[in-house]
């Protein structure tokens, strides 16, 4: 874990005498990032000796609850584990009405402890640095879908679609309009801008498959730095619709009947040297290519609660939706759940299509790549790839349902191994106390379906 120097900060305050507050944060197993305001005054401090978090900020439910199963809580007494800032991290926020700057930390190997454990991040550093030991170097990216909302519900108190530029509310799909872009145009260059600012590399624009939903890709790069990029892009995405008076929403299915918001996770390995290790003349890639797609489907159902973490996530999962609903791969092929890209030899790479847009990216990744080192050192065939119509061809389908996930991880043996019992203990108490609060809870399906019917 490589932390910044007292000299970065020195730097930035140096060039940035307006900066009044610092947003100091880290993400915990949700994706939610939690953490302190500071004043100018005592970002300094953070870089020299770290800043106590209280355990408990990583073992949270999405509603930010304590969850005393972690054994971060009443076990530990709630005790101060100290986190550090992570180098490049200290960035502006323009869209804050006081001038202020972000910080992202994580919590130190050793004085961290008990809450290092349950660090998505050095989760995600263990896994690449075992890849590593074995000359595999992951490069990945991001695709992330959002939909622009309005601030307001509407009468039936529902989200909806934010208005365009010129007063009307987009009501139909137009995949891949210019038009809708440019409708969003104020909102696109604030971001764009951010974007430039804090050296996060966004790249193409697409209107995508549902009024007011939005992907903009990232560009590929070492794993970990990548997946940084990808935390703070949703932050800046979030921030900037607040400042032009939008909600960005990153839930995975908001409407029952429009698209689903995914994540799409590209990934290759690369040798020291940064030689891609699946470039090939065959559009399916490489033998190794081929053993990280085997060990990818052998470990789906084992990961896919860190792809699919919340009730919602599964809701996405529906045939015909661009969604995918069974272990299968392909090429060139978006029916399936592993995609490989067409394009020149050298960029030969992978296309993870299971995630919704409401995973942690650390997570995901982990999940990823250590299902590719098992793939490579287990010798995994994938079998023969999908052709034509993945959607009519599934044969074994994906869970459609939360808790089937929850236990699929509870009981595999190899994600125990490789991710290791301390980070499951926590991440897994959380997600069953958030299954039992979300089953526990009556809602307006309930009213609707039994009210007057039983």
């Amino acid at each position: 874990m490589h932390f910044a120097p007292i000299a970065e900060a020195q730097a930035f305050l140096a060039s940035n005498p307006d900066i009044e507050m610092f947003e100091l944060f880290i993400l915990d197993a949700n994706g939610v990032p939690r953490g302190k305001l500071l004043h100018r005054d005592e970002l300094l401090a953070v870089y020299a000796g770290g800043r106590p978090l209280p355990s408990t900020i990583l073992g949270l439910s999405i509603n930010g609850e304590d969850v005393e199963g972690t054994g971060l809580v009443w076990d530990v007494g709630d005790i101060d584990c100290r986190a550090y800032p992570l180098s490049g991290s200290l960035q502006r926020m323009p869209w804050r009405q006081i001038p202020t700057a972000a910080v992202q930390v994580c919590m130190h190997p050793q004085e961290g402890m008990p809450a290092t454990v349950a660090d998505p991040r050095h989760l995600l550093v263990k896994i690449i640095d075992q890849l590593k030991a074995d000359g595999y170097y992951p490069v990945m990216a991001c695709e992330l879908e959002f939909y622009l909302l309005d601030q307001k519900r509407d009468s039936n108190g529902h989200p909806q679609p934010a208005l365009d530029r010129n007063g009307e509310r987009p009501r139909t799909t137009q995949v891949y309009g210019l038009h809708e872009l440019e409708q969003i145009e104020p909102f696109l260059a604030d971001l764009y801008a951010g974007c430039r600012e804090q050296g996060i590399p966004a790249r193409t624009a697409i209107s995508e498959y549902a009024p007011g939903q939005v992907e903009i890709t990232l560009e590929h790069g070492g794993a970990l730095e990548a997946m940084d990029q990808a935390v703070r892009y949703k932050r800046l995405v979030k921030g900037v619709a607040t400042k032009h008076g939008m909600q960005a929403c990153f839930m995975a299915k908001p409407y029952g009947k429009m698209a689903g918001t995914g994540m799409h996770m590209h990934v290759s390995l690369a040798d020291a040297q940064g030689n891609n290790l699946f470039a090939s003349e065959d559009p399916a890639g490489t033998p190794l290519l081929r053993e990280t797609v085997g060990g990818m489907l052998a470990s789906l159902l084992d990961t896919l609660l860190f792809f699919c973490p919340n009730a919602n996530s599964y809701r996405r999962f529906q045939a015909n939706s661009y969604a995918p609903l069974a272990p299968t791969w392909g090429v060139d092929n978006r029916t399936v759940s592993l995609r490989i890209p067409g394009g020149p030899a050298n960029t030969r790479h992978i296309e993870h299509r299971i995630c919704g847009a409401d995973a942690n990216p650390y997570l995901a990744a982990a999940a990823i790549l250590a299902a590719m080192h098992r793939g490579i050192r287990e010798s995994i065939d994938p079998g023969e790839p999908v052709t034509g119509n993945g959607y009519a061809q599934a044969g074994e389908k994906l869970p459609t349902d939360w808790l089937a996930s929850l236990r699929a991880l509870e009981q595999s043996g190899w994600a125990r191994d490789a991710f290791g019992p301390e980070f499951l203990r926590v991440y897994l108490a959380v997600k069953r106390e958030e299954y039992r609060q979300f089953a526990a809870e009556v809602s307006e399906q309930d009213w609707r379906w039994y009210l007057t019917t039983t």
